[in-house]
């Protein structure tokens, strides 16, 4: 069984909310359990259950461990996808290694919210990334946020190498940096000016093969694919 607790110390830690509710309602522990224990932040600890209430459980760390994640940092802009089809989406993106995502005003995304809304939706998708990131064993915790615009989206970015996933586009070898920008599109795709915004950036057009992937899946592959290719 694996919780998220920050700060993550030696000695005796109290947990409440979601991650308490996780340990004694949906995993069922009992004192003298195992658990492990990651902060989100690259540290790793061993702990067992000291007690269990209505309203908290209390856990005795034994050792700390720092990990760290290998190169490249991947930070994936993806638009709003409709349905459950975006928590996948959320989901296969931890899993396979991405560090940051980014959610992104396309132009035609089916899914529009106002500001109001949008910031509930991100607590929302933050909540799935942690749960996909105790699931996979991830020691470090993706972070999900919202651009105002591809323009903001785009300048927020580090330098390094930047792919934009268009079907259009012939294959190509993935570039590699220390920093990796993966940019995928909606259902119905990338308007010419939000392509021409993105060549301007120094993005490269790739495509993912010969068929027209969806949303949810175009990303996650492309995530896929660098993490294989720098994996050695």
């Amino acid at each position: 069984m694996r919780i998220f607790v920050s700060p993550l110390v030696l000695g005796h830690v109290t947990v409440t909310g979601d991650e308490h509710h996780y340990v004694s309602r949906v995993r069922r522990s009992r004192p003298g359990e195992p658990v492990e224990l990651v902060d989100g932040e690259g540290k790793r600890a061993h702990a067992e259950i000291v007690r269990i209430t209505d309203t908290e459980t209390l856990l005795h760390v034994v050792t700390i461990e720092t990990t760290t994640d290998l190169p490249p940092r991947i930070r994936v802009l993806i638009p709003m996808i409709k349905g459950d089809r975006m928590e996948t989406c959320l989901e296969k993106l931890v899993e396979v290694g991405a560090d940051e995502i980014v959610v992104w005003p396309a132009a035609r995304a089916v899914v529009r919210l106002d500001a109001d809304r949008l910031d509930g939706r991100i607590a929302k998708y933050q909540a799935v990334v942690a749960a996909a990131a105790r699931q996979c064993g991830r020691a470090s915790l993706p972070i999900v946020s919202a651009a105002a615009s591809l323009a903001h989206a785009i300048a927020a970015l580090p330098p390094g190498a930047r792919i934009v996933l268009d079907p259009a586009a012939d294959r190509a070898h993935l570039p590699i940096a220390d920093h990796v920008s993966i940019i995928s599109g909606p259902e119905g795709g990338f308007t010419s000016d939000e392509l021409d915004a993105l060549t301007a950036a120094g993005f490269l057009s790739i495509g993912l093969g010969p068929r027209t992937l969806r949303a949810e899946t175009a990303p996650m592959i492309a995530v896929a694919l660098v993490r294989a290719v720098t994996s050695s």
